[in-house]
Protein backbone atom coordinates (compact mmCIF):
# COMPACT_ATOMS: atom_id res chain seq x y z
CA UNK A 1 0.00 0.00 0.00
CA UNK A 2 1.34 3.88 -1.03
CA UNK A 3 0.90 6.50 1.19
CA UNK A 4 1.14 10.16 0.94
CA UNK A 5 4.58 11.37 2.03
CA UNK A 6 3.30 14.19 3.74
CA UNK A 7 0.70 11.64 6.15
CA UNK A 8 3.47 9.65 6.12
CA UNK A 9 6.62 12.11 8.17
CA UNK A 10 3.78 13.65 10.00
CA UNK A 11 3.42 10.19 11.76
CA UNK A 12 6.78 9.83 12.49
CA UNK A 13 7.13 13.49 14.54
CA UNK A 14 7.70 11.71 18.10
CA UNK A 15 9.87 11.61 21.23
CA UNK A 16 13.39 10.81 20.01
CA UNK A 17 15.88 9.12 22.15
CA UNK A 18 18.47 11.20 24.20
CA UNK A 19 21.44 12.18 21.77
CA UNK A 20 24.19 10.89 24.22
CA UNK A 21 21.88 7.91 24.69
CA UNK A 22 21.45 7.66 20.51
CA UNK A 23 25.25 7.88 20.26
CA UNK A 24 25.92 5.22 22.97
CA UNK A 25 23.55 2.56 21.38
CA UNK A 26 24.96 3.50 17.60
CA UNK A 27 28.70 2.52 19.18
CA UNK A 28 27.28 -0.67 20.77
CA UNK A 29 25.42 -1.55 17.14
CA UNK A 30 28.88 -0.73 15.85
CA UNK A 31 31.07 -2.97 17.72
CA UNK A 32 28.22 -5.72 17.29
CA UNK A 33 28.11 -5.18 13.45
CA UNK A 34 32.08 -5.60 13.66
CA UNK A 35 31.98 -8.81 15.62
CA UNK A 36 28.11 -10.43 15.77
CA UNK A 37 27.29 -12.65 18.45
CA UNK A 38 24.07 -13.62 17.98
CA UNK A 39 21.67 -16.54 19.51
CA UNK A 40 19.64 -18.56 16.97
CA UNK A 41 17.13 -20.75 17.53
CA UNK A 42 16.20 -22.72 15.02
CA UNK A 43 12.68 -25.08 14.35
CA UNK A 44 12.71 -28.05 12.01
CA UNK A 45 9.05 -29.65 11.46
CA UNK A 46 7.11 -31.49 9.25
CA UNK A 47 4.43 -29.99 7.48
CA UNK A 48 1.55 -32.37 7.82
CA UNK A 49 1.02 -34.30 11.10
CA UNK A 50 -1.08 -37.61 10.94
CA UNK A 51 -3.75 -37.69 13.49
CA UNK A 52 -4.41 -40.39 16.31
CA UNK A 53 -7.84 -42.16 16.95
CA UNK A 54 -8.72 -43.53 19.89
CA UNK A 55 -6.32 -44.75 22.36
CA UNK A 56 -3.38 -44.68 19.85
CA UNK A 57 -0.45 -42.26 19.63
CA UNK A 58 0.81 -41.28 15.60
CA UNK A 59 4.30 -39.67 17.22
CA UNK A 60 4.88 -36.73 14.99
CA UNK A 61 7.38 -38.14 12.12
CA UNK A 62 9.94 -36.70 11.79
CA UNK A 63 9.90 -35.56 15.34
CA UNK A 64 10.03 -31.74 15.47
CA UNK A 65 14.01 -30.59 16.45
CA UNK A 66 15.50 -27.27 17.67
CA UNK A 67 19.01 -26.17 17.24
CA UNK A 68 20.77 -23.88 18.84
CA UNK A 69 23.46 -22.35 17.24
CA UNK A 70 25.99 -19.30 17.32
CA UNK A 71 28.42 -17.76 19.59
CA UNK A 72 26.13 -15.73 21.91
CA UNK A 73 25.22 -19.05 24.28
CA UNK A 74 28.51 -19.16 24.81
CA UNK A 75 29.06 -15.49 26.06
CA UNK A 76 25.65 -15.62 28.05
CA UNK A 77 26.48 -18.38 29.62
CA UNK A 78 29.94 -17.00 30.52
CA UNK A 79 28.32 -14.05 32.08
CA UNK A 80 26.29 -15.85 34.36
CA UNK A 81 29.12 -17.93 35.56
CA UNK A 82 31.16 -14.36 36.17
CA UNK A 83 27.40 -13.65 38.50
CA UNK A 84 28.61 -17.18 39.88
CA UNK A 85 25.53 -18.78 39.23
CA UNK A 86 27.08 -22.00 38.99
CA UNK A 87 27.27 -25.10 36.16
CA UNK A 88 23.62 -25.86 36.84
CA UNK A 89 22.67 -21.82 36.28
CA UNK A 90 23.02 -21.57 32.28
CA UNK A 91 21.90 -24.99 31.09
CA UNK A 92 19.42 -24.02 28.57
CA UNK A 93 16.33 -25.94 29.36
CA UNK A 94 12.62 -26.14 27.54
CA UNK A 95 9.67 -27.49 26.67
CA UNK A 96 7.56 -28.17 23.54
CA UNK A 97 3.87 -28.83 23.13
CA UNK A 98 0.85 -27.67 20.76
CA UNK A 99 -0.46 -24.11 20.75
CA UNK A 100 -3.41 -24.33 22.84
CA UNK A 101 -5.82 -23.11 20.81
CA UNK A 102 -9.37 -24.71 21.19
CA UNK A 103 -7.89 -26.74 24.09
CA UNK A 104 -7.69 -25.99 27.48
CA UNK A 105 -4.83 -27.93 28.25
CA UNK A 106 -1.98 -29.38 25.87
CA UNK A 107 0.47 -32.35 26.79
CA UNK A 108 4.02 -30.98 26.43
CA UNK A 109 7.01 -32.47 25.81
CA UNK A 110 10.46 -31.42 28.40
CA UNK A 111 13.28 -31.31 25.55
CA UNK A 112 17.06 -32.13 26.96
CA UNK A 113 19.95 -30.23 24.77
CA UNK A 114 23.44 -31.82 23.99
CA UNK A 115 25.78 -30.15 22.44
CA UNK A 116 26.78 -31.55 19.26
CA UNK A 117 30.21 -31.62 17.58
CA UNK A 118 29.84 -28.57 16.04
CA UNK A 119 29.11 -26.77 18.95
CA UNK A 120 25.03 -26.59 17.93
CA UNK A 121 22.83 -27.52 20.62
CA UNK A 122 20.27 -30.30 19.60
CA UNK A 123 16.92 -31.43 20.91
CA UNK A 124 13.91 -33.19 19.71
CA UNK A 125 10.40 -34.25 20.82
CA UNK A 126 9.59 -37.26 19.80
CA UNK A 127 6.68 -37.98 21.91
CA UNK A 128 4.32 -35.38 20.29
CA UNK A 129 1.11 -36.28 18.81
CA UNK A 130 -2.22 -35.03 17.98
CA UNK A 131 -5.55 -36.41 19.00
CA UNK A 132 -8.66 -37.26 17.52
CA UNK A 133 -10.21 -34.67 19.90
CA UNK A 134 -8.98 -32.19 17.99
CA UNK A 135 -10.95 -30.75 15.57
CA UNK A 136 -8.48 -28.10 13.99
CA UNK A 137 -7.03 -28.55 10.29
CA UNK A 138 -3.78 -26.30 10.92
CA UNK A 139 -1.85 -25.84 14.41
CA UNK A 140 1.66 -24.52 15.86
CA UNK A 141 4.11 -26.03 18.37
CA UNK A 142 5.21 -24.27 21.28
CA UNK A 143 8.67 -23.90 22.18
CA UNK A 144 9.20 -22.31 25.41
CA UNK A 145 13.13 -21.96 26.19
CA UNK A 146 14.64 -20.84 29.45
CA UNK A 147 18.05 -21.10 31.86
CA UNK A 148 18.10 -23.46 34.55
CA UNK A 149 18.11 -20.75 37.13
CA UNK A 150 14.30 -20.07 35.88
CA UNK A 151 14.92 -16.95 33.65
CA UNK A 152 12.76 -17.30 30.75
CA UNK A 153 14.38 -16.84 27.83
CA UNK A 154 11.51 -16.33 25.24
CA UNK A 155 8.71 -18.33 23.19
CA UNK A 156 9.08 -19.52 19.66
CA UNK A 157 6.42 -20.66 17.16
CA UNK A 158 6.45 -22.90 14.50
CA UNK A 159 4.70 -22.42 10.91
CA UNK A 160 1.40 -23.80 10.26
CA UNK A 161 1.22 -27.90 10.07
CA UNK A 162 -1.76 -29.02 8.05
CA UNK A 163 -3.73 -32.01 9.73
CA UNK A 164 -4.57 -35.29 7.79
CA UNK A 165 -5.91 -38.62 8.96
CA UNK A 166 -4.03 -40.78 7.25
CA UNK A 167 -2.21 -40.68 3.80
CA UNK A 168 -4.15 -40.44 0.63
CA UNK A 169 -4.25 -43.72 -1.31
CA UNK A 170 -5.93 -42.29 -4.37
CA UNK A 171 -4.07 -40.90 -7.49
CA UNK A 172 -2.99 -37.20 -6.80
CA UNK A 173 -4.37 -34.44 -8.69
CA UNK A 174 -2.65 -30.75 -9.16
CA UNK A 175 -6.24 -29.43 -7.81
CA UNK A 176 -4.89 -30.51 -4.42
CA UNK A 177 -1.33 -28.71 -4.48
CA UNK A 178 -1.04 -28.24 -0.25
CA UNK A 179 -0.46 -31.93 -0.11
CA UNK A 180 1.89 -32.16 -3.08
CA UNK A 181 5.71 -31.59 -2.76
CA UNK A 182 6.88 -28.79 -5.59
CA UNK A 183 10.95 -28.57 -6.56
CA UNK A 184 12.75 -26.32 -4.63
CA UNK A 185 10.83 -27.25 -1.57
CA UNK A 186 12.55 -29.38 1.35
CA UNK A 187 12.10 -32.38 2.30
CA UNK A 188 12.68 -35.26 4.61
CA UNK A 189 12.91 -39.18 4.11
CA UNK A 190 12.58 -41.96 6.56
CA UNK A 191 12.83 -45.81 6.29
CA UNK A 192 11.01 -47.96 8.79
CA UNK A 193 11.35 -51.48 8.29
CA UNK A 194 8.66 -54.40 8.60
CA UNK A 195 6.36 -51.21 9.32
CA UNK A 196 7.93 -51.33 13.06
CA UNK A 197 7.72 -47.70 14.79
CA UNK A 198 11.04 -48.56 16.39
CA UNK A 199 12.83 -49.30 13.85
CA UNK A 200 12.12 -45.82 11.86
CA UNK A 201 16.02 -44.51 10.58
CA UNK A 202 15.69 -40.85 8.93
CA UNK A 203 18.35 -39.80 6.01
CA UNK A 204 20.71 -37.36 7.25
CA UNK A 205 23.91 -36.20 6.64
CA UNK A 206 27.32 -36.50 8.44
CA UNK A 207 30.71 -35.69 7.64
CA UNK A 208 30.00 -35.12 4.00
CA UNK A 209 27.91 -38.80 3.48
CA UNK A 210 24.51 -39.62 4.01
CA UNK A 211 24.11 -41.77 7.42
CA UNK A 212 20.98 -42.92 8.64
CA UNK A 213 20.17 -41.66 12.13
CA UNK A 214 16.94 -42.61 14.57
CA UNK A 215 16.81 -39.33 15.98
CA UNK A 216 18.27 -36.38 13.94
CA UNK A 217 16.91 -35.91 10.02
CA UNK A 218 18.27 -33.83 7.58
CA UNK A 219 15.96 -31.46 5.40
CA UNK A 220 16.43 -32.23 2.15
CA UNK A 221 16.10 -29.49 -0.62
CA UNK A 222 14.59 -31.14 -3.85
CA UNK A 223 15.13 -30.14 -7.26
CA UNK A 224 13.74 -31.26 -10.52
CA UNK A 225 16.48 -31.37 -12.69
CA UNK A 226 16.44 -31.19 -16.77
CA UNK A 227 16.13 -33.93 -18.44
CA UNK A 228 17.60 -32.69 -21.81
CA UNK A 229 20.72 -31.22 -20.31
CA UNK A 230 23.58 -32.89 -21.22
CA UNK A 231 25.71 -34.76 -18.74
CA UNK A 232 27.45 -32.71 -15.99
CA UNK A 233 25.52 -30.23 -16.18
CA UNK A 234 22.95 -29.52 -13.21
CA UNK A 235 19.49 -26.71 -14.64
CA UNK A 236 17.07 -26.56 -12.37
CA UNK A 237 13.08 -27.13 -13.21
CA UNK A 238 10.49 -25.20 -11.78
CA UNK A 239 6.78 -27.02 -10.81
CA UNK A 240 5.70 -30.28 -8.73
CA UNK A 241 7.50 -33.28 -8.96
CA UNK A 242 5.99 -36.46 -10.53
CA UNK A 243 6.32 -39.78 -10.51
CA UNK A 244 9.20 -40.70 -12.98
CA UNK A 245 10.71 -37.49 -13.04
CA UNK A 246 14.58 -37.14 -12.60
CA UNK A 247 15.59 -34.98 -9.21
CA UNK A 248 18.57 -33.57 -7.54
CA UNK A 249 18.94 -34.41 -3.51
CA UNK A 250 21.65 -32.18 -2.98
CA UNK A 251 22.66 -32.29 1.47
CA UNK A 252 21.34 -29.19 2.68
CA UNK A 253 21.28 -29.64 6.97
CA UNK A 254 20.95 -26.16 7.99
CA UNK A 255 19.66 -22.99 6.37
CA UNK A 256 22.80 -21.49 6.79
CA UNK A 257 25.00 -24.53 5.44
CA UNK A 258 27.04 -24.88 2.39
CA UNK A 259 26.36 -27.41 -0.54
CA UNK A 260 28.21 -30.38 0.68
CA UNK A 261 31.63 -31.30 -1.90
CA UNK A 262 30.74 -32.42 -5.30
CA UNK A 263 33.71 -34.95 -4.51
CA UNK A 264 35.60 -35.82 -1.49
CA UNK A 265 37.50 -39.18 -0.47
CA UNK A 266 35.41 -41.49 1.54
CA UNK A 267 37.09 -44.45 3.65
CA UNK A 268 34.37 -46.66 2.52
CA UNK A 269 33.34 -47.60 -0.82
CA UNK A 270 29.75 -48.55 -0.18
CA UNK A 271 28.79 -45.35 1.77
CA UNK A 272 27.41 -43.00 -0.38
CA UNK A 273 28.31 -38.83 -0.93
CA UNK A 274 24.82 -36.53 -1.44
CA UNK A 275 26.37 -35.80 -4.72
CA UNK A 276 24.54 -34.04 -7.24
CA UNK A 277 23.75 -37.24 -8.98
CA UNK A 278 20.64 -37.64 -10.51
CA UNK A 279 17.93 -39.55 -8.82
CA UNK A 280 14.99 -41.09 -10.72
CA UNK A 281 12.20 -41.06 -7.49
CA UNK A 282 9.39 -43.99 -8.15
CA UNK A 283 6.21 -44.90 -6.60
CA UNK A 284 6.42 -48.40 -4.31
CA UNK A 285 3.49 -50.76 -4.11
CA UNK A 286 4.11 -53.47 -1.80
CA UNK A 287 7.71 -53.19 -2.35
CA UNK A 288 7.70 -52.97 -6.12
CA UNK A 289 8.76 -49.90 -7.88
CA UNK A 290 6.23 -48.36 -10.60
CA UNK A 291 7.95 -48.00 -13.33
CA UNK A 292 4.91 -46.48 -15.28
CA UNK A 293 3.55 -44.23 -13.06
CA UNK A 294 3.90 -40.33 -13.08
CA UNK A 295 1.19 -38.71 -10.86
CA UNK A 296 2.19 -35.80 -8.68
CA UNK A 297 3.78 -37.17 -4.98
CA UNK A 298 1.81 -36.67 -2.16
CA UNK A 299 2.66 -36.49 1.69
CA UNK A 300 3.74 -39.42 3.24
CA UNK A 301 3.90 -41.49 0.23
CA UNK A 302 6.15 -44.70 -0.01
CA UNK A 303 8.95 -44.01 -2.67
CA UNK A 304 12.36 -45.33 -4.23
CA UNK A 305 15.09 -43.32 -5.38
CA UNK A 306 16.81 -44.93 -9.07
CA UNK A 307 20.03 -43.92 -9.85
CA UNK A 308 19.84 -42.21 -13.38
CA UNK A 309 21.24 -44.51 -15.87
CA UNK A 310 22.45 -47.04 -13.58
CA UNK A 311 21.53 -50.60 -13.96
CA UNK A 312 18.30 -50.89 -11.56
CA UNK A 313 20.23 -49.51 -8.74
CA UNK A 314 18.76 -47.78 -5.39
CA UNK A 315 19.18 -45.98 -2.42
CA UNK A 316 19.04 -48.63 0.01
CA UNK A 317 19.11 -48.40 4.35
CA UNK A 318 21.72 -51.01 6.06
CA UNK A 319 21.77 -50.82 9.31
CA UNK A 320 23.42 -47.28 9.53
CA UNK A 321 24.69 -47.02 6.30
CA UNK A 322 23.07 -45.65 3.16
CA UNK A 323 24.50 -47.91 0.34
CA UNK A 324 23.23 -48.88 -3.31
CA UNK A 325 20.78 -51.70 -3.88
CA UNK A 326 20.25 -53.82 -7.11
CA UNK A 327 16.18 -54.59 -7.45
CA UNK A 328 15.55 -57.70 -8.99
CA UNK A 329 13.34 -57.42 -12.36
CA UNK A 330 9.66 -58.78 -12.46
CA UNK A 331 9.50 -61.60 -15.42
CA UNK A 332 5.76 -61.20 -15.59
CA UNK A 333 5.57 -57.40 -15.53
CA UNK A 334 8.10 -55.50 -17.27
CA UNK A 335 7.11 -52.11 -15.29
CA UNK A 336 8.05 -53.60 -12.21
CA UNK A 337 11.21 -53.77 -10.34
CA UNK A 338 11.33 -55.83 -6.91
CA UNK A 339 12.71 -54.11 -3.78
CA UNK A 340 14.31 -54.47 -0.21
CA UNK A 341 12.71 -52.82 2.83
CA UNK A 342 15.71 -50.66 3.21
CA UNK A 343 14.87 -49.38 -0.55
CA UNK A 344 11.65 -48.33 0.41
CA UNK A 345 11.52 -44.26 1.96
CA UNK A 346 8.40 -42.40 3.16
CA UNK A 347 8.78 -38.91 1.83
CA UNK A 348 7.18 -35.75 3.72
CA UNK A 349 7.32 -32.17 3.03
CA UNK A 350 9.35 -29.84 5.76
CA UNK A 351 9.36 -26.26 6.62
CA UNK A 352 11.84 -24.17 9.09
CA UNK A 353 11.77 -21.07 10.80
CA UNK A 354 14.83 -19.62 12.27
CA UNK A 355 14.84 -16.83 15.33
CA UNK A 356 17.83 -14.61 15.45
CA UNK A 357 18.88 -12.20 18.24
CA UNK A 358 21.33 -10.46 20.19
CA UNK A 359 21.59 -8.69 24.20
CA UNK A 360 25.37 -8.22 23.47
CA UNK A 361 24.54 -4.39 24.25
CA UNK A 362 22.37 -4.57 27.31
CA UNK A 363 22.27 -7.70 30.11
CA UNK A 364 18.47 -8.28 29.24
CA UNK A 365 16.33 -9.75 31.83
CA UNK A 366 12.93 -9.64 29.85
CA UNK A 367 12.24 -12.38 27.45
CA UNK A 368 13.57 -12.23 23.77
CA UNK A 369 10.29 -12.58 22.32
CA UNK A 370 8.15 -11.98 20.60
CA UNK A 371 11.37 -12.14 18.03
CA UNK A 372 9.98 -10.42 14.65
CA UNK A 373 10.76 -12.35 11.23
CA UNK A 374 11.16 -9.66 8.31
CA UNK A 375 9.47 -11.30 5.29
CA UNK A 376 9.84 -8.65 2.72
CA UNK A 377 10.50 -5.15 2.04
CA UNK A 378 8.66 -2.74 0.24
CA UNK A 379 9.77 0.74 -1.22
CA UNK A 380 8.00 3.76 -1.66
CA UNK A 381 7.99 7.35 -2.41
CA UNK A 382 11.18 9.48 -3.64
CA UNK A 383 12.81 12.65 -3.43
CA UNK A 384 14.76 13.81 -0.27
CA UNK A 385 12.12 10.99 2.09
CA UNK A 386 11.89 7.27 0.88
CA UNK A 387 9.97 5.40 2.74
CA UNK A 388 10.75 1.63 3.47
CA UNK A 389 7.61 -0.81 4.71
CA UNK A 390 9.04 -4.01 6.40
CA UNK A 391 7.04 -7.00 6.14
CA UNK A 392 6.56 -10.10 7.98
CA UNK A 393 5.40 -11.08 11.37
CA UNK A 394 5.36 -10.78 14.90
CA UNK A 395 6.27 -6.92 15.34
CA UNK A 396 5.18 -4.40 17.98
CA UNK A 397 5.79 -0.85 19.04
CA UNK A 398 8.76 -0.94 21.02
CA UNK A 399 10.99 -1.30 17.60
CA UNK A 400 13.54 0.59 15.35
CA UNK A 401 14.97 0.00 11.85
CA UNK A 402 18.19 0.55 11.46
CA UNK A 403 20.11 0.66 8.16
CA UNK A 404 23.72 -0.31 9.44
CA UNK A 405 24.64 1.72 12.68
CA UNK A 406 21.99 4.18 11.52
CA UNK A 407 18.73 3.93 13.21
CA UNK A 408 15.76 5.23 11.16
CA UNK A 409 12.07 7.10 12.13
CA UNK A 410 10.04 4.16 12.28
CA UNK A 411 6.29 3.70 12.37
CA UNK A 412 4.35 0.67 13.98
CA UNK A 413 1.27 -0.16 11.34
CA UNK A 414 0.27 -3.36 12.49
CA UNK A 415 1.89 -7.01 13.98
CA UNK A 416 3.22 -7.70 10.16
CA UNK A 417 3.98 -3.96 9.29
CA UNK A 418 6.84 -1.48 10.05
CA UNK A 419 7.52 1.77 7.98
CA UNK A 420 10.54 4.17 8.21
CA UNK A 421 12.19 6.79 6.67
CA UNK A 422 15.55 5.41 4.77
CA UNK A 423 18.31 7.33 6.18
CA UNK A 424 20.40 10.04 4.10
CA UNK A 425 23.24 8.13 2.95
CA UNK A 426 25.44 11.08 4.70
CA UNK A 427 24.57 9.74 7.61
CA UNK A 428 26.87 7.03 7.27
CA UNK A 429 29.90 9.25 7.30
CA UNK A 430 31.29 12.45 5.73
CA UNK A 431 33.34 10.84 3.39
CA UNK A 432 29.68 10.31 1.38
CA UNK A 433 29.90 13.36 -0.79
CA UNK A 434 33.17 11.88 -3.13
CA UNK A 435 31.37 8.14 -3.27
CA UNK A 436 31.31 6.66 -6.65
CA UNK A 437 30.22 3.08 -5.47
CA UNK A 438 27.23 1.61 -4.01
CA UNK A 439 26.59 1.25 0.14
CA UNK A 440 25.55 -2.05 1.30
CA UNK A 441 24.19 -2.16 4.98
CA UNK A 442 22.41 -4.28 6.49
CA UNK A 443 19.25 -4.69 8.06
CA UNK A 444 17.86 -5.03 11.32
CA UNK A 445 15.18 -4.46 13.98
CA UNK A 446 16.63 -2.93 17.47
CA UNK A 447 14.24 -3.22 20.62
CA UNK A 448 13.77 0.13 22.94
CA UNK A 449 15.81 -2.14 25.47
CA UNK A 450 18.89 -2.71 22.98
CA UNK A 451 17.93 -6.43 22.11
CA UNK A 452 19.19 -6.71 18.89
CA UNK A 453 17.16 -8.80 15.69
CA UNK A 454 19.65 -9.12 12.97
CA UNK A 455 18.40 -10.18 9.62
CA UNK A 456 19.13 -11.90 6.36
CA UNK A 457 18.43 -8.42 4.36
CA UNK A 458 20.36 -5.86 3.43
CA UNK A 459 20.01 -2.38 1.80
CA UNK A 460 21.84 -0.95 -0.69
CA UNK A 461 22.29 2.88 -1.92
CA UNK A 462 23.57 3.14 -5.75
CA UNK A 463 25.00 6.27 -7.27
CA UNK A 464 23.53 7.46 -10.46
CA UNK A 465 25.97 6.83 -13.17
CA UNK A 466 25.60 9.85 -14.89
CA UNK A 467 26.92 12.11 -12.12
CA UNK A 468 30.12 9.73 -11.83
CA UNK A 469 32.15 12.29 -14.00
CA UNK A 470 31.03 15.11 -11.74
CA UNK A 471 31.53 13.55 -8.72
CA UNK A 472 35.46 12.89 -10.26
CA UNK A 473 35.90 17.18 -10.12
CA UNK A 474 34.23 17.65 -6.96
CA UNK A 475 37.61 18.63 -5.27
CA UNK A 476 38.18 21.72 -7.57
CA UNK A 477 35.00 23.37 -7.01
CA UNK A 478 34.80 26.55 -5.34
CA UNK A 479 31.30 28.15 -6.58
CA UNK A 480 28.51 26.16 -6.54
CA UNK A 481 29.27 23.11 -4.78
CA UNK A 482 26.86 22.48 -2.76
CA UNK A 483 23.99 23.44 -5.38
CA UNK A 484 25.60 20.60 -7.14
CA UNK A 485 25.85 18.40 -4.11
CA UNK A 486 22.76 18.50 -3.48
CA UNK A 487 21.48 17.40 -6.76
CA UNK A 488 23.63 14.44 -6.33
CA UNK A 489 22.03 13.77 -2.96
CA UNK A 490 18.73 13.68 -4.72
CA UNK A 491 19.87 10.88 -6.79
CA UNK A 492 20.80 8.92 -4.25
CA UNK A 493 17.35 9.24 -2.42
CA UNK A 494 15.10 9.73 -5.20
CA UNK A 495 14.94 6.05 -6.39
CA UNK A 496 18.32 4.23 -6.41
CA UNK A 497 18.01 1.60 -3.75
CA UNK A 498 17.89 -2.10 -4.20
CA UNK A 499 16.84 -4.09 -1.62
CA UNK A 500 18.65 -7.93 -0.77
CA UNK A 501 18.07 -11.04 0.90
CA UNK A 502 21.37 -13.18 1.21
CA UNK A 503 20.81 -16.54 0.23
Amino acid sequence: MRFPIRKQWECFQAVRSNPDQLDLLRDGVRRYLQLPADQTVLILHAKVAQKSYGSEKRFFCPPPCVYLTGPGWKLKQEQMKARDLGEAGFRVCGYMGLDSMGSSHMETQKLNFEEQPDSKEFSCAKALYISDTEKRKHFRLVLKLFFSNGQEIGTFHSKLIKVISKPSQKKQSLKNTDLCISSGSKVSLFNRLRSQTVSTRYLSVEGGTFIASARQWAAFTLHLADEHCIRGEFPLREGYIRYGSSILLPGFVMRESSPLPLSCSYSQRDLLPPSRSRLIIRKVTKQYAMLDVDEPISQLHKCAFQFQGSNRMYLCLSTEKVIQFQASPCPKEANRELLNDGSCWTIIGTETVEYTFSDRLACIQDPVSPVPLITMLELTGGGDVAMLEVQGEYFHANLKVWFGDVEAETMYRTPKSLVCVVPDVSAFGSDWRWLRYPITVPLSLIRNDGLIYSSSFTFTYTPEQSFLPALQVLPELTQDSDSLLNSIHQEFTRTNFHLFMQS
